[in-house]
């Protein structure tokens, strides 16, 4: 099958040692994004605009600061405040005036300053450029589960998915699969995680019986870094591949 452009970074991201290729995919993603947010794109007023208006959650606020282009992230952070501090004073006169329905929770934005910092809380503009191309990746991985031999042994022979993309390709299979391919689809990746959540676990296991005096002499076998593979099996993309 020839390659198309997104069936590329999936092969590659099947092709790779670890313990979610999804995971893989996404990190991909992310570290192109981090690099087009904090290189030259940053003076770009029409980049710039969208950066003002939506800002950066935690997590890519700090791997940007790590990233050391810290004049970068201070001019995008002070033009963000400026927009931010604006908006708010256009709004302080609504703050509190929302009323909450008996049957509406408290925690719904009723209050128009409340409901633009809930959406600004939301908002980020690394995600965004991650997600743009993230769901169609999940989209070509399902046009080659049905179309590709060669990615149905990939796909057979990876080391499964951490919990969070395990429950985003079962979702998604009923939408992009017909029904007895969803079915297959879906028994053949829960038996891959069952797999391969057991061999993580087992290695756990003996990650903790290494602590027993008894077996301080014995080899460490596939051991050493179990904590961190259970963490990325169970955290997905909030903890770093420790394999890259």
């Amino acid at each position: 099958m020839k390659e198309q452009l997104y069936t590329i970074p999936v092969n590659e991201a099947f092709d790779k040692d670890c313990e979610c290729p999804v995971c893989a995919m996404y990190e991909s993603l992310e570290q192109g994004a981090l690099e087009f947010t904090l290189g030259p794109s940053y003076m770009e007023d029409d980049i710039r605009m969208v950066t003002d208006k939506v800002g950066f959650c935690d997590r890519h606020i700090e791997k940007m600061y790590e990233r050391g282009n810290r004049l970068g992230l201070a001019l995008m952070m002070k033009t963000h405040a400026d927009r931010t501090i604006n908006e708010v004073k256009k709004l302080a006169g609504s703050a509190g005036s929302g009323k909450t329905g008996l049957f509406k929770k408290s925690t719904d934005a009723a209050d128009p300053l409340a409901r633009y910092l809930q959406d600004l809380e939301d908002s980020c503009f690394v995600c965004d450029r991650i997600n743009n191309v993230f769901e169609r990746y999940l989209d070509t991985m399902f046009y080659l589960y049905h179309s590709d031999s060669a990615f149905q042994n990939k796909l057979k022979n990876s080391k499964g998915f951490c919990n969070r993309h395990l429950k985003d390709i079962l979702n998604r299979c009923r939408t992009k699969l017909d029904a007895k391919e969803a079915k297959d689809f879906a028994a053949l990746v829960t038996d891959i995680y069952i797999k391969n959540m057991e061999r993580v676990r087992d290695d756990l296991s003996w990650f903790i019986d290494k602590f027993d005096y008894r077996h301080q002499d014995d080899p460490w076998k596939d051991s050493k870094d179990a904590p961190q593979r259970m963490m990325m099996k169970q955290d997905s993309v909030f903890y770093e591949n420790p394999q890259n």
